[in-house]
């Protein structure tokens, strides 16, 4: 018992598991939207979920074996399972195609049981996408809007799931604020990093453009996220409890700007996975609340 533990923490931690909090809220507050009037049904719901979760893994994983050498030699990341050597790259490989077959199984389920064959027809893009984004920093300095966007697709693709039809303004808008809210947070990420990607000829904005400019780069992207979720909710017409959780946002992305200095980045964990978790937890359940409840 303790082994089978032991082997799904470390499979956990090496897909970052519990990062499918970022995005999912906003992908199932999609999902609510696009089925206005009415209410999303479980299977549903059930399909976006799994869909996401599969999804996130198999880039996550692809992710690891990408730049499992670069991790190899970066103190920071060398400790991760990979090049830890607690996990195999065979194993890891096993892992990524079954993530992918659970991602292609689940579009397909919006085919068969509910006659909508968008999903399965985009599965692949979504999934070639997601993976590019690991090669991004070996040529561009914004890999962080690739990875924005390819996160961020996720709420074009609950609503392209539910309602394809009704696919417009408050789907884009939603992806576009979630595109600066990951990008602006992943800039602060690749602070920690930013001699070890000098040295070995990477591409990040900390790297390229100085600690400093990357900090202001992320907080005119959290800027951009919250008028861009001011207007998602006019375009949408929802009311005062998403209101609330877009104050609620940008309150969390200044405490989150606030932490990290050009001074003092040890606070970068803290801003990453706490406050960013909880963006997504009050945005979401807001939104989705204020749907129910409209």
């Amino acid at each position: 018992m303790s082994a089978l533990v032991s082997n799904v923490q470390r499979w956990g931690e090496m897909v970052k598991f519990g990062h499918s909090l970022f995005a999912l809220p906003f992908a199932l507050l999609a999902t609510f939207l696009a089925a206005r009037p009415a209410l999303p049904e479980l299977g549903q719901l059930g399909l976006i979920l799994l869909c996401m979760v599969a999804a996130r893994s198999a880039a996550m994983t692809f992710n690891r074996i990408a730049d499992a050498a670069f991790d190899a030699r970066n103190p920071r990341t060398a400790g991760r399972a990979l090049p830890a050597g607690t996990i195999t790259r065979a194993a890891a490989w096993g892992f990524f195609g079954g993530s992918c077959a659970v991602f292609l199984l689940g579009c397909g389920g919006f085919h068969w049981v509910y006659g909508n064959p968008w999903p399965f027809r985009l599965a692949l893009p979504v999934l070639a996408l997601l993976c590019f984004y690991s090669y991004t920093k070996r040529f561009t300095r914004w890999s962080h809007l690739v990875l924005g966007t390819g996160i961020s697709s996720s709420t074009v693709a609950a609503w392209i799931a539910i309602s394809p039809a009704t696919l417009g303004p408050p789907a884009w808008l939603l992806m576009a604020a979630v595109l600066f809210w990951i990008a602006g947070f992943d800039m602060i990420y690749a602070c920690q990093d930013v001699e070890f990607d000098r040295r070995e000829g990477l591409y990040s904005v900390p790297a390229r453009l100085g600690v400093p400019a990357a900090l202001w780069l992320a907080r005119g992207c959290h800027l951009v996220t919250v008028c861009t979720l001011v207007v998602v909710g006019s375009v949408a017409r929802l009311g005062t409890l998403y209101y609330a959780g877009v104050v609620c946002v940008a309150v969390l992305l200044v405490i989150e700007n606030a932490l990290v200095s050009p001074r003092n980045l040890s606070r970068i964990n803290l801003a990453f996975f706490t406050v960013n978790g909880v963006v997504g937890l009050v945005l979401g359940g807001l939104g989705i609340l204020d749907v129910v409840l409209q």
